[in-house]
C-alpha cells in the first residue's frame, strides 16, 4: 500500500480501513453465516454484502450507514465510498436506504489508539466486526524474523445463528485476505 501511495496525490491515497473493509466485504460472502438478519422467522442471510461502517459524529454519538454490495467494489471505489459516508454522516446528510439495510458492520477504533474492539451486534444483524489500529509487529517466517503490519480482528456473533467455528472460518479468511493486499 505505501509504494502504491507514495505515487498518488494526497486526496486519492488509501487509508488502511479500505483494505481492511474489503477483506471483511469479501469474507462475508464466503462465510454467509455472519452476513444477514435475525427477526421473527430465524436467520435470513444477505444474498449482498451490505456493509455497515460505524462513523463518529464529531457532535457524539455514532451511526453505521451501508456501503452497498461492497464485496464487488474495487478498493479504490470502496475508499471513495468510505470517504463520501463518512462527510455526509458528519454533516447529517445520510440517505435512508443508507441505514436501513447493513447486512454486517464493522467499527474500527485504529485511528484513536485502540488495539482491539469489542463491538455490540446491530440487530437485527447477526455479526459486528472490530478492528484495532495497525500496528508493526515482529513475524517469524521460515525461520526469519520481520517487522510487518498487524491488527487485530475482533467478532461479535449471534449464537442463534453462528459459533466459534464458523466466526473463527470467517477471521481466518480476512486473515488469508490481508496477506495479499495487492489481490484485494
Amino acid at each position: 500500500m505505501q509504494s502504491v501511495n507514495a505515487q498518488r496525490p494526497v486526496a486519492s491515497r488509501l487509508v488502511p480501513s479500505a483494505l481492511l473493509l474489503k477483506a471483511a466485504a469479501l469474507a462475508a460472502k464466503d462465510v454467509p453465516e455472519v452476513n444477514g438478519f435475525y427477526d421473527d422467522v430465524g436467520f435470513r442471510p444477505s444474498a449482498s454484502v451490505h456493509l455497515g461502517v460505524a462513523i463518529a459524529l464529531r457532535q457524539g454519538g455514532i451511526v453505521a450507514p451501508a456501503i452497498h454490495d461492497a464485496d464487488t467494489l474495487a478498493v479504490d471505489v470502496l475508499m471513495e465510498h468510505l470517504r463520501d459516508l463518512v462527510s455526509r454522516a458528519r454533516a447529517g446528510r445520510l440517505q435512508r436506504a443508507e441505514m436501513a439495510d447493513p447486512s454486517i458492520t464493522v467499527t474500527n477504533l485504529g485511528d484513536l489508539g485502540v488495539e482491539s474492539v469489542f463491538g455490540v451486534i446491530y440487530p437485527p444483524q447477526v455479526a459486528m466486526l472490530g478492528f484495532g489500529r495497525v500496528t508493526e509487529q515482529p513475524w517469524a517466517q521460515n525461520g526469519l524474523l520481520g517487522v510487518r503490519p498487524a491488527v487485530t480482528a475482533t467478532l461479535s456473533a449471534d449464537h442463534r445463528v453462528s459459533d466459534g467455528l464458523r466466526g473463527g472460518r470467517y477471521l481466518t479468511r480476512i486473515d488469508e485476505l490481508l496477506q495479499k493486499p495487492e489481490e484485494l
